[in-house]
């Protein structure tokens, strides 16, 4: 749980940083620092998904 929270910590800093140093306002750092990383979760459960569905019809393909 210490590493997840660490990467997070991580992942929303270099968010923020990359924000603000293309636009120099806190402000969007900021929500590029909440927002972006929620994005990036939301697309990794349907990444997932989509990548566990491809392996199953990899399997059933060999099997048949």
């Amino acid at each position: 749980m210490r590493k997840t929270i660490s990467f997070a910590i991580v992942h929303m800093s270099v968010a923020f940083a990359v924000g603000f140093a293309m636009t120099g306002d806190i402000l969007v750092g900021s929500a590029l620092a909440l927002v972006e990383p929620l994005c990036n979760t939301v697309a990794y459960y349907f990444h997932e998904r989509w990548w566990k569905r491809r392996e199953g019809l990899g399997e059933s393909l060999v099997a048949a």
